[in-house]
């Protein structure tokens, strides 16, 4: 198994060509960037003396745990896509990092990330998922990023709805191809993002729904590209007009319209003996034939006594 350690980094000719005389703990004190890609690591050992680091490039290795990386508090960048890693987990001492890319793992649910208060940009797409699985989010994570968060990627993880993610109010790119996304509360969704600039959408059955591009471009009035087409302003002016005048035709249709009106034929009449004077007194709620009406034995015995 190889593992990333102090030696590791010292037996590395990249590195010892930096280090200029320095002794080994000089340097590592000094580092501010590692770069151990694709290099076969498995496992991730002990670092604390890069207290230093700001930027992790370990990506394309073979990474099933995220840990002993408490000690990076300076850290901003941390790259980890294509590694086997199933859990985000010991990140929560890594308060100012701000991008986190993490695509092509194993990972199933986005979770352990509730102090993660800088974070900018999350990279989750392409995880290796079975067909019965899909990327879901653990709402703490998503109320601590609300605030911060303006990149997301989750591309090809099995996604049928994001309800979950309106709560992201700062997105400004957001890109979910090749999921399994419907039409069902998407536009809602992306009222609550009115900083959105950029959104990919492409190889989701909503985009095969009447006019799927009008109306994500009506909704989202400050998006710049959506499926990699850039959005014309001109086009946009249109939309949100004949939007506009639409709705206007249907209110005033409902007002010509006016309330509907009872078709009851009901009626009351007031009885009275038959017996009486011809100068009796009649009170039909709805108008009747002056003839009396068919229906009602007592007004064909008024119009006989008239």
């Amino acid at each position: 198994m190889v593992y990333l350690t102090t030696d590791l980094i010292a037996k590395s000719k990249k590195h010892f060509k930096k280090k200029k005389g320095l002794s080994l703990s000089e340097y590592l004190q000094s580092l501010t960037h590692l770069y151990f890609s694709s290099r076969n690591i498995q496992d991730i050992g002990d670092l604390s003396l890069c207290r230093n680091l700001t930027v992790l490039y370990l990506y394309d290795n073979q990474i099933s745990h995220i840990h002993n990386l408490s000690f990076a508090s300076n850290l901003t960048h941390l790259y980890l896509q294509n590694n086997n890693i199933v859990h985000i987990d010991d990140l929560s001492n890594l308060h100012k990092l701000s991008k986190l890319y993490l695509g092509g793992n194993r990972i199933a649910v986005v979770e352990g990330l509730e102090r993660l208060c800088e974070l900018t940009e999350l990279h989750l797409e392409n995880q290796r998922l079975t067909q019965e699985e899909k990327l879901l989010f653990d709402p703490k994570t998503l109320l601590t990023l609300a605030g911060s968060l303006c990149v997301l990627k989750i591309d090809n993880n099995n996604i049928d709805e994001i309800p979950d993610l309106a709560v992201l109010k700062e997105l400004q790119y957001f890109s979910a191809a090749g999921n399994k996304l419907h039409n069902i509360e998407l536009e809602d969704v992306l009222s609550h993002w009115p900083q959105l600039l950029q959104m990919d959408l492409n190889g989701n059955p909503v985009c095969k729904t009447t006019k799927y591009r009008d109306r994500l471009i009506v909704v989202c009035e400050r998006l710049e590209t959506l499926d990699g087409k850039e959005i014309n302003e001109l086009t946009r002016q249109f939309l949100i007009k004949w939007k506009e005048s639409k709705q206007t035709r249907q209110n005033r249709h409902k007002m010509l319209a006016g309330p509907s009106i009872p078709t009851s034929k009901s009626h009351t009449v007031i009885p009275v003996d038959p017996q009486s004077p011809v100068g009796f007194q009649l009170t039909l709620q709805n108008q009747v034939d002056a003839r009396g009406c068919s229906c009602c034995s007592q007004c064909r015995l008024i119009k006989e006594q008239a």
